[in-house]
């Protein structure tokens, strides 16, 4: 057993980063909508700040453990595994990718580091860097031949997203948009190889299916009551296959899942942009989603259904304290109550903290106002710098994966 996550707030022991590596320098302007990016980070600074992320993780008692390392070590257990994972990272590259299939394999397979080859295919491939000897295609005379054959995935830094710990397992997610669902190649192969891993997690949702779905829409509000995002990169659907998979395992203590239909927009693009819980009975919210919330209680359906949903009418805090067992939940204001900085705030991600013990949360230092409120109601604030991290749209929590938390 080597995933154990039951909460939002126990104490923090193993968790997964990636630090930001080359990809993020193939950002160009004409492409950052397309990669789901506003601005174009500085590496050398996001660097230098996610490594005092990860310095905050180790002096708070938690083992940090890099994506890419972890990868790594998953394709040298065999040649096998490493041929297979180039073939399908290559079919699931694109039409370019496809087009310069054989050269691409022949190209990244003949890379001797296996870290290298990891990098790679991070940071993308250009198509100058492919050994062509045959005549100029079309595109290439037309100017392309400094343009990507295998894009870039600058999103990886953000590891909550591609898979999510639930319980002691894992639910391998389909990515909404097309720029990020190679990310989940990389879960895909640790949890089913790595010698850690392999056959000791169970699988809740798979990368294969149709329906998408996110891990920062997914939070771990106890044993027994999991709640989920309905948002701009969940979908209900996933949400009912989530449901089955983990009702029908006799092992997976999840009873309930709240369903959150939160605004399908970018600001909102998951539920921990707007909602994560910072101790046994406080959470940090954006107050705008309370306006229209509506929320879904999913349990085990009877012989004739095989889910029993039903819409709640209480409110958020009657909800969230009534199935966690709490005579009273504490929303705090993301930005208090002053309108202007409660969006701003939003957008830098004051909402989306990162819980590394009950009443302890790392969080952006450009969130002053919403972090001395956090002061005020009794938790304690780890500040970590945030001028470029900040630009790819996501926080503290967006940027680890949690792979075990001590029961709260």
């Amino acid at each position: 057993m080597q995933i154990h996550v039951t909460s939002e707030i126990g104490v923090l022991k193993r968790v997964m980063l990636h630090r930001p590596g080359k990809e993020l320098e193939q950002l160009v302007p004409k492409e950052l909508e397309r990669l789901l990016f506003d601005d174009i980070p500085y590496l050398k600074t996001a660097c230098l700040e996610h490594d005092r992320f990860a310095e905050i993780l180790r002096q708070q008692g938690a083992e940090v453990v890099y994506l890419e390392e972890l990868m790594e070590e998953t394709l040298e257990q065999s040649q096998d595994i490493r041929k297979r994972f180039i073939h399908e990272f290559i079919r699931e590259g694109g039409s370019m990718a496809l087009l310069y299939e054989e050269l691409l394999f022949a190209f990244l397979d003949s890379m001797e580091s296996t870290a290298e080859l990891v990098q790679k295919t991070m940071a993308g491939v250009r198509l100058d860097e492919l050994d062509i000897k045959r005549p100029g295609s079309f595109h290439q005379l037309a100017g392309y031949e400094h343009g990507f054959v295998l894009d870039p995935i600058p999103n990886l830094y953000f590891t909550r997203d591609p898979f999510a710990a639930i319980g002691n397992g894992a639910s391998v997610n389909g990515m909404y948009s097309g720029t990020r669902r190679r990310e989940t190649i990389y879960g895909d192969y640790i949890l089913k190889y790595h010698p850690q891993f392999q056959g000791k997690v169970r699988f809740y949702y798979s990368r294969e299916y149709p329906f998408s779905i996110e891990g920062g829409d997914i939070l771990n509000l106890s044993r027994r009551v999991l709640a989920v995002g309905i948002s701009q990169r969940t979908t209900p659907a996933a949400i009912e296959l989530l449901a089955e998979n983990l009702f029908a395992d006799p092992e997976a203590s999840i009873e309930m899942i709240l369903a959150l239909d939160i605004p399908n927009i970018r600001a909102f693009m998951h539920l921990d942009t707007v909602l994560t819980q910072v101790d046994y009975d406080k959470f940090i919210i954006h107050p705008e989603i309370l306006n229209n919330l509506r929320i879904y209680e999913i349990c085990r359906g009877d012989r004739e259904e095989r889910l029993h949903i039903s819409e709640l009418s209480e409110s958020l805090p009657v909800v969230l304290g009534t199935r966690l067992g709490l005579d009273q939940v504490t929303l705090i204001r993301c930005g208090g109550k002053d309108r202007i900085a409660s969006e701003r705030e939003q957008w830098n991600d004051g909402s989306n903290t990162l819980c590394i013990a009950p009443g302890r949360v790392i969080v952006y230092d450009r969130n002053y106002i919403t972090n001395e409120i956090l002061r005020q109601h009794g938790i304690q604030v780890l500040e970590m710098p945030s001028s470029e991290l900040s630009r790819g749209r996501g926080g503290p929590r967006c940027m680890s994966m949690p792979l075990w938390r001590e029961e709260p």
